[in-house]
């Protein structure tokens, strides 16, 4: 039996309404996911972004903080040394550990952060190091300071091919006269010496024991490493080197002269242009951890009498490369 056409067509109808009905339904459905995804993203960027902000608000209340330390140490004493607050580190701690209670003992904290920030950091002699910018003498190499970097070189057994390529590069760098295009231009940060020549293993080595400062510094020997004292002095051995520092942990050094009294002839090339007992250049370094956000700030202060002087600052997630700043949307 044949099927009315009317029949027919109302069956059509009502399935082409039912797929239109089904198609509107994803519609709506893909739609309103895209709506709360935008929603979400914009909340997680507004998040982000506001942690960021607070992080850094509080790296540089933790910046102005060290400033005061080394100010006070400053018109404390002369003499900086290891024993002194300032080269305690701080170990992570929460926020609410560094602020006042109130009359009842509590913090006011209505959004419950307090307990969720948490602080460390440390202050660091940059003048516990060998200058990189001492090697440098009225235009060209310095006799004393290349035979240091000889002896530093010897003595951590890093390669001599390097430090020559290095010399070469180091001394190109400053030569004003040069009209080479391919000149390296001389590094302004530790992690820079590898545009002279230096492998990046070989900076690594280094680090603890050279730094990059605008100026001449005389090396700080109440804090500086057992190798930093054996390459900056001559005919120094590497075992009277760690003598004097485990001395050192005893009693700090209160003057050249003392040391020289005391060490004899180890001593006598102590001298008050290359070596001193106080500082002048400090890194400090904070770090803020809030929920997943943590942020590593990197400064270097100068400190000239009762003045500190920002030098620079660096901000960077932890494992970013040393030198990118950090951004919202970081590129490195």
């Amino acid at each position: 039996m044949t099927t009315p056409y009317f029949l027919t067509r109302s069956i059509k109808q009502k399935g082409a309404a039912m797929l239109m009905a089904l198609l509107t339904v994803a519609l709506v459905a893909v739609l309103s996911s895209w709506a709360m995804w935008q929603l979400w993203r914009t909340t997680e960027v507004e998040t982000t972004e506001r942690s960021f902000q607070q992080s850094r608000w509080l790296l540089n209340g933790a910046l102005d903080w060290a400033r005061v330390v080394l100010r006070e140490d400053k018109r404390a004493s002369e003499l900086d040394h290891l024993g002194e607050p300032w080269a305690v580190p701080l170990k992570e701690s929460r926020l609410s550990a560094f602020l006042a209670s109130d009359s009842s003992g509590g913090v006011e904290d209505e959004q419950g952060l307090l307990n969720q920030v948490f602080l460390s950091g440390r202050i660091s002699d940059l003048q516990s190091r060998i200058n990189v910018n001492n090697l440098l003498d009225g235009g060209r190499l310095s006799p004393t300071y290349t035979r240091a970097f000889i002896k530093l070189f010897s003595v951590l057994g890093l390669p001599m091919s390097e430090l020559d390529l290095f010399l070469q590069n180091f001394l190109a760098s400053h030569n004003k006269s040069s009209k080479e295009g391919n000149t390296p231009i001389m590094p302004q940060r530790l992690e820079q010496l590898t545009w002279l020549g230096l492998s990046p293993q070989t900076v690594a080595q280094l680090a603890p024991h050279v730094t990059v400062l605008p100026a001449f510094t005389p090396l700080n020997l109440n804090t500086a490493s057992a190798e930093a004292i054996f390459a900056s002095i001559p005919l120094l051995e590497m075992s009277t080197a760690r003598s004097w520092v485990r001395k050192r942990q005893a009693k700090h050094w209160t003057s050249l002269d003392a040391m020289r009294s005391e060490l004899g002839v180890g001593g006598a090339n102590i001298n008050e242009r290359e070596h001193q007992l106080s500082t002048k250049y400090f890194e400090v370094i904070g770090q803020v951890r809030y929920n997943q956000l943590v942020l590593i700030e990197r400064s270097v202060v100068l400190r000239d009498g009762a003045d500190l002087k920002i030098l620079w600052r660096e901000r960077r997630p932890p494992g970013a490369q040393p030198g990118c700043l950090l951004t919202i949307d970081p590129p490195c």
